[in-house]
């Protein structure tokens, strides 16, 4: 690729994250994949061969926050906590978006490959926290969603067309007098 192109994309991404930010979040991503040793990859293999899995799923998404702060995010099967090693588990767990609005939060979930009537999402007594589960005879999903408010969980709907899952829930409160959030 041309010196002319890279030099434009440093720009746009300079002018949209700002030199410094820019450079934060790629020093992340960066610090995340060198945690992952030759040995983390072939503990990862050996134990996915012990389990018979086929495949292992890591990935992560960067996306802007309401604050105009980055958002990383992590999806997969190989799921990390700081300082501890990598685990393979059944369970993917799905990309995950939430948006909210003046009365509603919606929950977008990459599931692909299971069949809708194999998919539950419930909310758990604290009305703050969603979870999403998933699986067939290849594939399972796990996923705990931290919701940014309380929701009524009879309002619960589910749609689910391409492997994607929506989930959408009104806050809890909303229209019913003298009830606050």
């Amino acid at each position: 690729m041309s010196d002319e192109w890279w030099r434009r994309r440093r720009r746009f991404w300079d002018e949209f994250f700002g030199d410094d930010e820019f450079r934060r979040i790629f020093e992340e991503i960066m610090k995340r994949f060198g945690e992952l040793t030759p040995e983390d990859l072939r503990d990862i293999t050996r134990e996915l061969e012990r389990r018979g899995a086929r495949t292992y799923v890591y990935g992560f998404s960067i996306t802007i926050g309401p604050d105009g702060r980055p958002v990383i995010r992590e999806f997969g099967n190989v799921p990390r906590r700081r300082g501890e090693k990598a685990v393979i588990v059944e369970e993917r767990e799905p990309l995950v978006d939430v948006f909210e609005r003046d009365d509603e939060i919606a929950v977008v979930a990459e599931m692909p490959g299971v069949e809708k009537d194999k998919i539950s999402a419930k909310v758990l007594e604290d009305e703050r926290t969603l979870i999403i589960s998933g699986s067939d005879s290849d594939r399972r999903y796990y996923k705990e969603v931290d919701l940014p408010a309380r929701v009524d969980p009879s309002s619960l709907k589910i749609t689910y067309k391409n492997g994607v899952l929506e989930v959408r829930l009104k806050k809890a409160g909303r229209g019913v007098p003298g009830v606050r959030v």
